[in-house]
């Protein structure tokens, strides 16, 4: 049996982490939680996950920048990243992808439209 995949999901909602981590774990994933950017990135370093789903606004450092920096490091740059987030505007999106982003969900979501997104992005 393949191992499970692991997704870091950053964001300062509680109930939405509660949400997802149920979700996600119900289809085989292995979720770990983050509350807010500095909390993301020592995870990052200790957990390495196959997929972060990141919120934009966060305390401490923000969605854009902490994608950034995943993007600009040689250990992480490989991980895709998909931003879930409120901010639906075009500006948004477009911030989302220049620094790095792979996916971008708007808030709300469907559970169906976020499985399709994660199993894209985490296909070999």
């Amino acid at each position: 049996m393949a191992k499970a995949k692991k997704i870091l999901v950053i964001d300062d909602e509680p109930d939405l982490i509660s949400v997802l981590q149920g979700r996600l774990e119900s289809e085989g994933y292995k979720v770990v939680a983050a509350s807010d950017g500095e909390e993301g990135l020592k995870k990052l370093a200790t957990e390495n996950p196959d997929l972060i789903i990141l919120d934009l606004m966060l305390p401490g450092i923000g969605g854009y920048e902490f994608c950034a920096k995943v993007k600009a490091d040689e250990k992480f740059m490989h991980i895709p990243v998909l931003m879930l987030t409120a901010r639906a505007g075009d500006v948004d999106k477009a911030m989302g992808f220049k620094c790095g982003a792979d996916g971008y969900l708007t808030k709300p979501f469907s559970g169906e439209a976020l499985l399709e997104e994660i199993s894209e992005l985490l296909r070999d």
